[in-house]
Parts: structure tokens; C-alpha cells; sequence
């Protein structure tokens, strides 16, 4: 809620299109460069907005840069593309981010508790690998004609009291989920100070609250109670050990839950494959003691909740896919072709750096 409350409140008072245009402005004129621009800004903007609403800004962001391109040029493709697979991707960075990372850290509690700046830790070199790597992909498959595109980057921000107010609790915000050893709030706690600065202020009224997507906050909330449901009742135990585990080596485990995991989230959401998985990865973790060396039950809800956010192969696995497929600049054979690539060499870096790190 309080990533949804930032977006609504930055979109009004215009704080996400100047932002974008100014940060936009330094990457040049050649395509492969703007492309960087747009990677970077969409996943920045996904670490600590929710990812749909960093879509639709930047997707609206590239409306001139599509129209100044000549008709035919492939390399708009890269371009559309490039949004989701960096919106996607960017969520990693933090627990914030993306739902199955905020499902997980419910398993994350006491000795196992992973704080916010720990997970961007983790996290943040995975993305910016990750988002090198699509970047030359992008650029292989479908290379632009052009040498250089004329863009009209122009913005200016607003300074009445309320856009002020606005920028302070944007950046007050962000600092304060990145420090929660220092002053000892956690995530969920900071994520009322936009809301309710918001709502006192008038910034966030009766249409405001009507635009937070209640359906994805439904869906982790149902998530969370499900799997208190199994975990109560012995359920998740039982479906843990269904398999029988011991007999397989930690690795295998990991691996196996982790494939199981993003097969799942490219044909379903991946906050429902995350709320389905999580307490059967977290009731696994608990009991196997042999999972301990290659990072127990931290390292295997991480590596699980990594997968998830990596299905993308689909129009239909992830909101930001839905939105690029919607402007008709892409087909779904172009989706599935990256999306293919990017998620198996994203689950190939997170083994390699789950035994590197353990």
C-alpha cells in the first residue's frame, strides 16, 4: 500500500514523467543508449514502486520516442521490451519490490530475518547483471536502423507545497526502508508514512485510494493467510514431505523448487506461484539441516522468490508484460523468445551465486 500510495501521489503531481525525462536526457540520441536510459529508470523506479505503475509511466514516456522512429524499424521491439523485462527484473533489488519477495519475508522471521538493505544486498548486483545482459540481447535480436533518434524530452517540476511535500515523503521514504537497522522500524511500518502524510494532507483523497490496485493486495493478503492455513494445520509439513527430501542433496532440492518455481510463474502470476511454493519451501528449509550449507532456509526463500519474479516468457505471466503486449508493438513470440533466455540464464547466475556466496 505504501508503494501504491507513492505512485498515485507522484503520478498527480507529475514527480514520475519529470523524473524520468530529466534522468532520461544524459543517455543520448543513439538508440542503444536510450534503451540503457529506459532499463535503468524502469527497474530504479520498480525496486520501491510497484511495477505496473513504473509500466505504465515509462511505456507513456516512450509514446514520442516510437512515434519519431520510421515505420518497420525492429528495433522498436527492443525498446517496448525492454520495459518489462527491466520492471520485472528491478523488483528483485528489494523486499518491496515484487510480491513474492514480500511473501517470502513473512517466512524470514527471527534468526532468519533478512532486513531491507541486507536483501539489496543480495539482490542489487543480481539485477544490474541481469540487466546487462538483456541489454545485449536486446540489441542482438532486434537491432534498430537507426544511428540516432531526435527526442523531445521536455518538463518541468512543480513547485506548490503539495508537489514539495511530495518529493520530502518520496525521498524520506526510501531512506528510511533503506536504514531499518538504524532506527529500528521495519518495511511494513515506514510503508504508513506515505499514506498517511498523503491522506492528511490532501494529497490522496477518495479517488486516490480507488487507484491502489486492491486486487494485488487481496491476492498477498489471501497469499499470507493461506499459508498460515497450512502451516496450522500441518498441511505444508505433509506436502513438504510428500518427496522425500533427505534423499536428496541440498543442491538438488534448491534447484529442483527453484525450476518447479518459474515454469510456474511464466503460465500464472507470480504472486500466486510465490504464495503456493513459499510455505512448502519454508517448511522444507525448516526441517532440512543439511540445506545449511548452502545458506539454509534464508538462501532457499531467497532463491525461490528470485524464480518467481523471473517468469516472464508470456504476455499473460506478469502485469508489465500485459501492458507492452497491450500497445501492439510486440508479439508474443518475441516475449516468449527473450523472455526464455533472460529467465534461464537469471535462475543460472542465482545458483552460481548461491554457492559462491555459501
Amino acid at each position: 500500500m505504501g508503494g501504491f500510495a507513492l505512485a498515485i501521489a507522484a503520478s498527480k503531481y507529475e514527480l514520475d514523467n519529470n523524473l524520468a525525462r530529466v534522468l532520461l536526457r544524459p543517455f543520448g540520441n543513439q538508440p542503444k543508449f536510450i534503451m540503457l536510459g529506459l532499463m535503468l529508470i524502469t527497474a530504479v523506479f520498480s525496486m520501491f514502486m510497484s511495477n505496473t505503475a513504473t509500466t505504465v509511466m515509462m511505456l507513456a514516456l516512450l509514446g514520442p520516442i516510437v512515434a519519431s522512429a520510421p515505420k518497420g524499424d525492429i528495433g522498436i521491439k527492443a525498446l517496448v521490451l525492454c520495459i518489462p523485462i527491466a520492471a520485472n527484473t528491478g523488483g528483485i533489488a528489494t523486499p518491496i519490490g515484487t510480491p513474492p519477495n514480500a511473501i517470502a519475508l513473512q517466512y524470514l522471521t527471527g534468526d532468519n530475518a533478512i532486513d531491507f538493505l541486507s536483501w539489496m544486498m543480495m539482490g542489487l548486483p543480481f539485477v544490474i547483471i541481469q540487466l546487462t545482459i538483456a541489454w545485449f540481447l536486446l540489441q542482438k535480436l532486434f537491432p534498430s536502423t537507426q544511428k540516432e533518434m531526435v527526442l523531445k524530452l521536455n518538463g518541468q517540476f512543480k513547485t506548490s507545497w503539495r508537489a514539495i511535500t511530495v518529493y520530502a515523503t518520496f525521498s524520506v521514504t526510501i531512506l528510511l526502508w533503506m536504514t531499518t537497522k538504524l532506527h529500528g522500524m521495519n518495511t511494513y511500518v515506514v510503508s504508513i508514512i506515505p499514506l498517511a502524510v498523503f491522506t492528511l494532507t490532501g494529497i490522496m483523497g477518495k479517488e486516490e485510494l480507488k487507484q491502489i490496485n486492491w486486487d494485488v493486495l487481496w491476492l498477498v493478503a489471501g497469499g499470507i493467510a493461506i499459508g498460515i492455513g497450512l502451516d496450522r494445520t500441518g498441511l505444508a509439513s505433509a506436502l513438504a514431505h510428500a518427496i522425500d527430501y533427505e534423499s536428496l542433496s541440498p543442491v538438488a532440492v534448491v534447484v529442483t523448487l527453484s525450476i518447479i518455481c518459474w515454469l510456474m510463474a511464466n503460465f500464472m502470476s507470480n504472486t500466486a506461484t510465490a504464495n503456493l511454493l513459499m510455505p512448502i519451501a519454508a517448511a522444507i528449509g525448516a526441517s532440512m539441516e543439511s540445506l545449511v550449507a548452502i545458506g539454509g532456509l534464508q538462501g532457499l526463500l531467497v532463491v525461490v522468490a528470485f524464480s518467481a519474479s523471473l517468469g516472464m516468457i508470456l504476455p499473460v505471466s506478469t502485469p508489465p508484460n500485459s501492458l507492452a503486449y497491450s500497445t501492439g508493438l510486440i508479439e508474443s513470440k518475441d516475449m516468449a523468445k527473450t523472455g526464455i533466455i533472460i529467465g534461464i540464464i537469471g535462475l543460472l547466475i542465482v545458483y552460481a551465486a548461491l554457492f559462491i556466496l555459501t
